[in-house]
Parts: structure tokens; C-alpha cells; sequence
């Protein structure tokens, strides 16, 4: 990776490497990630929506691929002929909510998938018919619903139950009751309850002291103590932070310096760190990490839905959570 310490966001080299990832088909890599393809579409489209750019991927075959990855029962999976799974189904919904253009897929059949995916004893959400549990699933499920306005099917307080009793003694959540607080499960549980208007469940005095203490001496956020730090932080912390008025707890100086760090100065694209290969997974969450800060030329991320602003804006979705 070439890295000589960039101080300012490479936006067109950005927008070029994402450009550009659909067309390495004889790298083994982009054959062993097929079951992210759906995922992948969703972080980069997001990452160009973010530098009002989101013509560089073209909407009509991305349109048609996910029109193939939709199943009978509704859900999506990760690419053609893989299983449905309550998160590529959300990245579906976001990526076609992005392009105004959910009238392509069959909307009532992913509204009864999702819905019949919650528990109905303790109201958490299973990821697929397998039946595995985990607060993720509740974020995917509850996101997913509001974007479709469907959050009437399901047991909103038996789902605000199951999340609130994933928080731990030091105010953050975990995947299950009982697991350890970890920052992307923090964002999952406190986006999910910011959704269903059930922030008053979360202690966030404390757990704004818990989410600032991920902050490491370089600048960079980790996603739980004595971890490394790592780029896609910059989205899970501050965005948790933010949904909760405690963004200014947090050194921005630095840690935008850390993220502008993390940038491919070659190919374009962000690493987990600097010095480390780009993709397009921590180029998404390092652009909206950035966007959070206020870091100008972008557009404004909704940190609740992690999609931008102005398209969260013509959904008119009522929201109360505080930015």
C-alpha cells in the first residue's frame, strides 16, 4: 500500500477505486467475497452517495442483480443463488431506498420475511431460518422495517425488551444477554432503540464514557478495550456517540488525521489502519466516519441509518433520537 501520510481526503481516487472493483473478476479475492456482493454494492454505493457521485455505479444492472438475489419468501441473499439473510436483505432495502426505486422488487414478500423472523417469546430477531440470535439481527430487522414503513408488523416493545437486556454494567451492549460490550453491537442496539423511539432505555452518560474510551493515543477508535484501533470504528463509535449528544467527547482532530492516514494513496480506497491494503468495507465507514466530523466537501450521514441525510429526508421518517 502506498501510504506518505495524505492531510486531506482523496475524494476522486475514492471514487475511482470503487469504480473499479467490479472489475478485478480474475483476482481470487472477488470470487472468494461473492457472498458479500450484495453487502459490497451497499458499501460502496454509500461511500459514492457520501461524494454525490452515486452515478459511477450503473443503477439499472445493480437494479437487475438484486431482482436476482430476492427469493420467494422474500428475503435476499449475499449474491445469485446464495441463502436469504436478514443482513443482505437490509443492504438490499438501503441500496434501492438510495436509489428511489423500491417499487422493483416485490416489497410486501421482504416485509413477511423480515416480520416472521422474530422470536415471539423474547422478541429478538433470528438472522435466517437457522435460527441464529444476535443483536445485529435486531438492527437489520428494525432498520429494515422503517425504511419500508412496515414497523407495524412486528412486536416493537418485546424487540426494545430483547436489546435492553443485552446492556452490560458499563452501558454498553453486547450480541446476547450477557456477552461483552462491543462498539458495532453498541451501534446496533442504541440504532435499533433511536428507530423505536426507546433511547430512554440507554444510560448515556455511561456509556458515552465507555464509547470516548475507545480513543487510543494515535487517534484512532478500537472497538473494545485493549484492541487495536481500526478505521470502521470511526462509523460504530461515532455514530453511537453521536445518536446519543456525546460526539464532542472525543478528540476530532486526531482521529480525522488518523482516518486520512488509513487512505491508499495509489489505488484510492481506506485500510483498517495505515500502511494495511484498502477495501471497500472500511473506505464506506472511514467516508462516514469523516462525515460525522463535519469534514467538508461531503455529504451528511444520518447515523442512525448510516445512509445520507438528504435521502433519509425525503423518506420523512419521524425521528426523535438527538444529532
Amino acid at each position: 500500500m502506498a501510504q506518505n501520510n495524505p492531510k486531506e481526503l482523496l475524494s476522486k481516487l475514492h471514487i475511482n477505486y470503487i469504480e473499479s472493483l467490479d472489475t478485478r473478476k480474475d483476482d481470487l479475492e472477488y470470487w472468494m467475497t461473492e457472498h458479500l456482493r450484495v453487502n459490497g454494492i451497499y458499501w460502496g454505493l454509500t461511500a459514492l452517495s457520501f461524494f454525490d457521485s452515486i452515478e459511477t455505479l450503473k443503477k439499472e444492472d445493480v437494479i437487475k442483480l438484486l431482482q436476482q438475489c430476492q427469493h420467494e419468501n422474500g428475503g435476499f441473499g449475499g449474491y445469485i443463488g446464495h441463502d436469504p439473510h436478514l443482513i443482505y436483505t437490509l443492504s438490499a432495502i438501503q441500496i434501492l431506498t438510495i436509489y428511489d426505486s423500491l417499487e422493483s422488487i416485490n416489497v410486501e414478500s421482504v416485509v413477511k420475511y423480515v416480520s416472521g423472523l422474530q422470536n415471539q417469546e423474547d422478541g429478538s430477531f433470528r438472522g435466517d431460518q437457522w435460527g441464529e440470535i444476535d443483536t445485529r439481527f435486531s438492527y437489520c430487522a428494525i432498520s429494515c422495517l422503517s425504511l419500508l414503513g412496515r414497523l407495524d408488523t412486528i412486536d416493537v416493545e418485546k424487540a426494545a425488551d430483547f436489546v435492553n437486556r443485552c446492556k452490560n454494567f458499563d452501558g454498553g451492549y453486547g450480541s446476547v444477554p450477557g456477552a461483552e460490550s462491543h462498539a458495532a453491537q453498541v451501534f446496533c442496539c442504541v440504532g435499533a432503540l433511536a428507530i423505536i423511539n426507546k433511547l430512554d432505555l440507554v444510560d448515556s452518560d455511561l456509556l458515552g464514557w465507555w464509547l470516548s474510551e475507545r480513543q487510543l493515543k494515535n487517534g484512532g477508535l478500537n472497538g473494545r478495550p485493549q484492541k487495536l484501533e481500526d478505521v470502521c470504528y470511526s462509523w460504530w463509535v461515532l455514530s453511537s456517540l453521536s445518536i446519543i449528544g456525546c460526539l464532542h467527547w472525543i478528540d476530532k482532530d486526531s482521529l480525522i488525521a488518523f482516518i486520512l492516514e488509513a487512505q491508499d494513496t495509489e489505488t484510492g480506497g481506506f485500510a483498517d489502519r495505515p500502511g494495511n491494503m484498502p477495501d471497500v468495507y472500511h473506505t464506506v465507514f472511514g467516508v462516514a466516519g469523516l462525515s460525522l466530523l463535519g469534514y467538508p466537501g461531503l455529504k451528511e450521514v444520518d447515523p442512525v441509518y448510516c445512509m445520507p441525510k438528504n435521502v433519509m429526508d425525503k423518506l420523512n421518517i419521524e425521528k426523535k433520537y438527538r444529532v
